[in-house]
């Protein structure tokens, strides 16, 4: 089973999402289910049956919660101006122009930013892996679905 390397501020909200769900989430999708079932028929009873399929994704979300909570590692950003778990990094693509650079957290793909225009990218994908180590200044070259891609790394930069 994989290590989910995690920041500490996502592992918060993690335990925080797994307690709303273990209990205020089951108690208000159990009370739809018992006030769908008093409507009578089951067979055809669309509210029964909703209730009944947001149950089954709560659970699923639950469960997948439970497996990062008992498999993760709290990830330090380390500001050495290296692309690594944590960083925020800006690249560009070869032949874009520089206001086509893209901005992205390298990290668990429970992390959030509270800036939309960074988006949240795994070390473990194709690009996420190349760049690993990587310095401001530093081209890397990685295996895409279409084939090579190279990228320039633009700034490095620890999440704060």
């Amino acid at each position: 089973m994989p290590t989910h390397r995690l920041s500490r501020v996502a592992l918060e909200r993690l335990q925080a999402e797994h307690l709303d769900l273990t209990t205020r989430g089951r108690i208000e999708v159990a009370a739809r289910i018992g006030r769908a079932r008093e409507m009578g028929d089951l067979k055809e009873n669309g509210d029964y049956h909703a209730a009944k399929d947001e149950q089954g994704h709560m659970e699923g979300r639950i469960r997948q919660i439970e497996a990062i909570l008992e498999n993760h590692e709290i990830v330090e950003v380390i500001d050495d101006g290296k692309v690594d778990h944590g960083s925020i990094v800006t690249i560009l693509y070869e032949g874009d122009a520089p206001s086509q650079s893209e901005k992205y957290l390298i990290g668990h793909m429970e992390e959030q930013t509270n800036d939309p225009s960074i988006s949240v990218m795994s070390a473990t994908s194709p690009l996420g892996a190349a760049l690993l180590g990587a310095k401001a200044g530093a081209t890397v070259t990685y295996q895409a679905p279409n084939g090579s891609l190279t990228v320039s790394v633009v700034r490095v930069e620890a999440r704060s």
